[in-house]
């Protein structure tokens, strides 16, 4: 692992596979470090011929944290649901917008002019916002169990979301007790309880953040929907769900490959709001011929 510095702050990085490759920036989902891009997933990648690069956002992991700032995210959610997206953005700590700007701070830092770019979940907004406000930064896009941010499109289950704003617990045994909630929207076929307290055991020691976590979910729900933006969209596009997906509906995958002119939409059986090892071949199979 190696850091960058990348508009004044410090981002957390690992890459797999030659930089003579082409580049494959990988962008994870809300509150998730880079090692929730398995290794092997990203060798994987890297093995077709792709230099892979994974990296923490803003307020998680080992990149920067924005200390001492705690967002009033009932008012930020009042805001953008009344439609005033400038007063929610104003009082977010940062916005997606922010967190794409990060993305490109950190190609720029690593001397790559032009990437293709998946992002999943969260990590799949900040991808779109990406190639809205940076196109000349982007090779491809991945959109990955993501959405457009319209409120009726990929909504989550009562379930889903009471796990999801359900605070985590501040000592380890208990985080890693209560990640397996997370299975509520993971694969109905391939749960896999035990590497989803792995990971969770892993992600506390690594860095726990939960302040961090309250000024990311800040940034998503202060954006306004990107809807009409991806209608001016001119790149490559593929768009990829699960079709167990609980946390955002599948709808918000078809969405978003509705907007984007050319895109190729792939729903997946037996993939949740995750990456099931099971389904790596079909995954990263499509991800390469996109990205070839």
């Amino acid at each position: 692992m190696a850091q960058a510095a990348v508009g004044g702050l410090t981002i957390e990085y690992e890459t797999a596979g030659r930089p003579a490759d082409p580049p494959l920036l990988l962008i994870a989902g809300f509150g998730a470090q880079l090692i929730a891009w398995p290794r092997a997933f990203c060798e994987r990648l890297a093995s077709g011929g792709r230099f892979v690069i994974a990296f923490d956002n803003r307020d998680c992991g080992l990149s920067s944290k924005i200390e001492g700032v705690l967002p009033d995210v009932p008012a930020i959610a009042a805001a953008a649901s009344s439609g005033d997206f400038e007063l929610a953005r104003a009082l977010a700590p940062y916005t997606l917008s922010d967190m794409a700007a990060d993305a490109a701070g950190l190609l720029s830092a690593l001397g790559i002019e032009r990437a293709h770019v998946l992002g999943a979940s969260m990590g799949g907004m900040i991808a779109q916002t990406l190639a809205i406000e940076h196109p000349a930064r982007v090779l491809s896009l991945t959109s990955m169990m993501s959405t457009t941010g319209e409120p009726g499109f990929g909504a989550s289950t009562p379930e889903a979301r009471e796990v999801l704003l359900k605070p985590a617990p501040p000592d380890r045994a208990g985080y890693i007790e209560a990640s397996l909630n997370s299975l509520v929207w993971r694969s109905k076929r391939y749960p896999d309880a035990a590497a989803v307290q792995r990971l969770a055991g892993e992600a506390y020691d690594r860095c726990y953040c939960p302040e961090g976590v309250t000024r990311q979910f800040a940034a998503m729900i202060a954006g306004e929907p990107r809807a009409q933006k991806l209608r001016e969209l001119c790149l490559p596009t593929l768009v990829m769900h699960g079709l167990d997906d609980t946390l955002i509906a599948p709808s918000g995958g078809e969405r978003t490959a509705a907007m984007i002119p050319g895109a190729s939409l792939l729903l997946i059986e037996d993939m949740g709001h995750d990456r099931p090892e099971a389904l790596w071949p079909k995954i990263c199979g499509a991800i390469l011929e996109h990205t070839a």
